[in-house]
């Protein structure tokens, strides 16, 4: 039986990218069928590779899920040679991608300019974490940064508390899965129309654009009241919104999300809980959502009602009601969650050194071109590979090794 390829299968790509964003971007390149060559610095390679990594555990969670399926290949880009080789691969790549400081890339090299050059038609991702405009444009910056600065640890705090940024890294994240987008963008046009170009991407442009409506309505719509509580989204408009947690008898959290009155007296109803909730005045989600006074009493009666039973029954009861709802998860619990498994969002993988790994899936399923996902690559594991496809002998490569260009 042939094996079927991924839909992005005879891409090249070639990243000078390290830690988290720039490498998210490559691996699901690689997971659907492209080859990246991953640059790295001989002798050390890159800093991500040893965290979450320790002697009782040599694997690195990080390391392994940023830059799965990916070739590994040691460049001493301060070194002319190594330039060359850069330069050679970048020749016949479609996508180049890098995520260093702003100014970096240049000084060394491998700004766009440069491998314009080598390479008109090449898609050339920079990904900053400011963007390239504003007073902070040559600042570099993390995950944890990005989203301090785009709003979303303020959007999930809780009223009167200090404001945190999350352990979920949603900033590297939302940037890699922007980077693959605006690469996939980029392709297309220089196969329709053979003009390249670079795409800058920012981590706290990933973050306003996560925001979404929110943020639109935040610039928009007059200052709202604020939330009674951290637990809860309630929107007033023409058609009301209202997103709540709540905890069951045992402590248990559930959420349920309701759009419009009619499902609102649909889901409350179901639940059993309109005859309480029109004692307090609260039949109506409009009414609470533009009162703060009203929200109030009407979050400790929820709080209190949802107390009283088990989620389970809160959520049977709401779902046959067509009411969204969902047990909050851990992050152990959506691992193991049966949805998650039957889509392969978790996946086990073979590993060739550790034996059977299990890791983050795809969040995509193609009919006629599967996903495959590969495993991160050992330190300069593909330099003879890569090298003799260019062209080099054994003694040259045995040069470059002795001149540290590789």
């Amino acid at each position: 039986m042939v094996e079927k390829r991924g839909p992005l299968d005879g891409v090249k790509a070639v990243a000078c990218t390290m830690f988290q964003a720039g490498p998210v971007c490559f691996s699901h390149m690689a997971d659907l069928g492209a080859e990246v060559i991953k640059i790295e610095q001989p002798g050390t390679g890159e800093l991500g590779r040893g965290l979450q990594k320790s002697p009782n555990f040599p694997l690195s969670p990080y390391f392994e899920t940023n830059n799965r399926g990916q070739k590994s290949l040691t460049l001493n880009l301060r070194t002319p040679e190594a330039k060359e080789i850069l330069y050679k691969l970048v020749k016949d790549a479609d996508i180049f991608g890098q995520n260093f400081r702003p100014g970096a890339a240049e000084r060394n090299g491998f700004g766009y300019e440069d491998i314009k050059k080598i390479n008109p038609r090449i898609v050339y991702l920079a990904i900053s974490s400011y963007g390239v405009h504003g007073p902070n444009a040559m600042l570099p910056g993390t995950d944890g940064a990005a989203q301090a600065a785009g709003g979303i640890a303020s959007a999930f705090a809780q009223p009167g508390q200090p404001l945190r940024t999350g352990q979920v890294s949603v900033a590297d994240e939302t940037a890699g899965m922007t980077s693959f987008a605006a690469a996939m963008a980029g392709l297309y046009c220089v196969r329709m129309t053979g003009v390249g170009q670079k795409i800058d991407i920012s981590l706290l442009g990933g973050q306003i654009r996560l925001m979404g409506f929110t943020m639109t309505r935040t610039v928009m719509l007059p200052p709202q009241p604020e939330a009674a509580g951290g637990q809860t989204r309630i929107v007033p408009g023409a058609v009301p919104n209202f997103n709540a947690s709540f905890n069951d008898k045992d402590g248990k959290p559930f959420m349920f999300q309701v759009v419009g009155e009619e499902a609102w007296t649909k889901g409350m109803t179901a639940a059993g809980l309109m005859p309480k909730l029109k004692e307090i005045g609260a039949e109506k989600l409009g009414d609470v959502a533009i009162s703060r006074e009203k929200q109030v009493l009407f979050l400790d009666t929820m709080n209190k009602l949802f107390a009283s039973d088990s989620r389970d029954k809160w959520v049977k009861a709401l779902r046959e009601a067509d009411i969204i709802c969902a047990p909050i998860n851990t992050l152990r619990d959506a691992a193991q969650d049966p949805d998650v498994l039957a889509n392969n969002y978790v996946i086990e993988v073979e590993h060739p050194k550790y034996g059977k790994i299990h890791e983050v899936g795809y969040p995509w399923e193609f009919s006629e071109t599967p996903a495959k996902v590969g495993v991160a690559p050992e330190l300069g594991e593909h330099n003879m590979q890569i090298l003799k496809g260019l062209g080099y002998t054994d003694a040259q490569i045995e040069e470059l090794k002795a001149k540290k260009a590789i």
